[in-house]
């Protein structure tokens, strides 16, 4: 048995960024194609609204999710990325780390 006693801040920190982007990415596709999908059920005439009808520029701003999603992700990923390693590493002095089996 291992114990992993501690976590190097920024690569641990990399690696919960790209987690957040990929998250940020699901999100962002789920969101964007969400709201085509609406839109083109107002323009159908099969939803009412009473907002802008149809097609509108909502829909532009939607597929905008698919960069600012993944972005924002990234971003916060990478900030509690590295609060998570340095607790961690605190955290890991007093309690001994976390065990590891391999079998």
């Amino acid at each position: 048995m291992k114990k992993i006693k501690k976590i190097g801040v920024f690569s641990f920190a990399k690696f919960q960024t790209v987690l957040g982007a990929l998250m940020g990415m699901v999100c962002g596709v789920i969101y964007a194609f969400g709201g085509l999908i609406i839109d083109a059920l107002v323009t159908v005439g099969w939803l009412t609204t009473t907002e802008t009808p149809g097609l509108s520029f909502g829909t532009v701003l939607a597929f905008g999710a698919l960069i600012g999603m993944p972005f924002i992700g990234a971003v916060a990923g990478f900030l509690f990325g590295i609060v998570e390693a340095v607790l961690y590493n605190i955290f890991a002095k007093w309690y001994g780390g976390l065990p590891l089996h391999f079998e």
